[in-house]
């Protein structure tokens, strides 16, 4: 039995360590000056927090969708501007139908939620003709339904994959110029990076100053490949239903540690 199962089963200790997170998470939040104000998150491990609670696959996707309204709680007490969150990619698209099905439907009744909540401006990244027509209208919506909202910009990444959206960008990229009549070769001398910033997903927005994975996996696996470039990134060992007001406050903590060169 390892510590997590003895403290699970052991009501007194985790009330005891509950108060001792919550004393060092308050006198981490005191001593936080520079926090980032995009940050990426790569809401992994739901699935073997599931397997180690002994629940069904659905039932951990449904308590990560869960966490998020928590997590942007966080983000909101903080100078964070924009929150961009991982929920399906374009790999997960392969599943299969007994999974995909119910965890689709777990995401599009998440993204209400937040519309419904009515602080957040959501805007939708990914390539939306890759999902289901339903996911796709109910995204859209959700976009025109908060634009109006003065808040946290939330990005939620369904249907994403980082050379997806490169392929993309450098797609619209090519039409945009064919309509207006540029040649490939006036295309070639003229192009450079913002250009092709220019038709990324989140065009207009600022790149992530920290991206964060739960579940102690250290990889991006496509995650924000453009934007990430100069991104400082934190690796987590909770799960991401298991992921707290404390773990949120560590990388916050760690972050502020860092010497951000930017690629000088």
């Amino acid at each position: 039995m390892g510590l997590r199962d003895v403290v699970e089963r052991t009501p007194g200790l985790r009330t005891l360590l509950d108060r001792a997170y919550r004393l060092y998470g308050r006198r981490v939040e005191v001593h936080l000056a520079n926090t980032p104000h995009h940050i990426g998150v790569i809401l992994d491990g739901n699935r073997r927090w599931a397997k180690a609670a002994g629940g069904t696959t659905a039932y951990g996707h449904q308590r990560g969708a869960d966490k998020i309204s928590e997590f942007l709680g966080w983000c909101a007490e903080t100078d964070v501007r924009v929150v961009t969150l991982w929920m399906l990619s374009t790999d997960n698209l392969s599943r299969p139908a007994d999974e995909l099905v119910p965890l689709l439907g777990i995401i599009e009744d998440a993204v209400q939620g937040l519309v419904d909540a009515g602080r957040w401006k959501v805007h939708p990244v990914g390539a939306l003709d890759l999902l289901p027509a339903r996911t796709t209208e109910l995204l859209k919506q959700a976009e025109q339904d908060t634009a109006h909202i003065d808040g946290l910009t939330v990005n939620v990444a369904i249907g994403y994959g980082g050379r997806q959206e490169i392929a993309d960008a450098v797609r619209s990229l090519l039409q945009e110029h064919a309509d207006r009549g540029t040649s490939i070769e006036e295309l070639a001398e003229i192009l450079d990076v913002e250009h092709i910033a220019e038709h990324l997903y989140t065009k207009g927005q600022p790149d992530p100053d920290l991206v964060i994975r739960t579940s102690g996996e250290q990889r991006l696996s496509g995650f924000l490949l453009w934007q990430s470039a100069h991104s400082e990134f934190y690796f987590c060992e909770a799960y991401w239903p298991a992921f707290r007001k404390v773990d949120f406050l560590r990388a916050l903590r760690d972050y502020q540690l860092r010497n951000r060169r930017m690629g000088r």
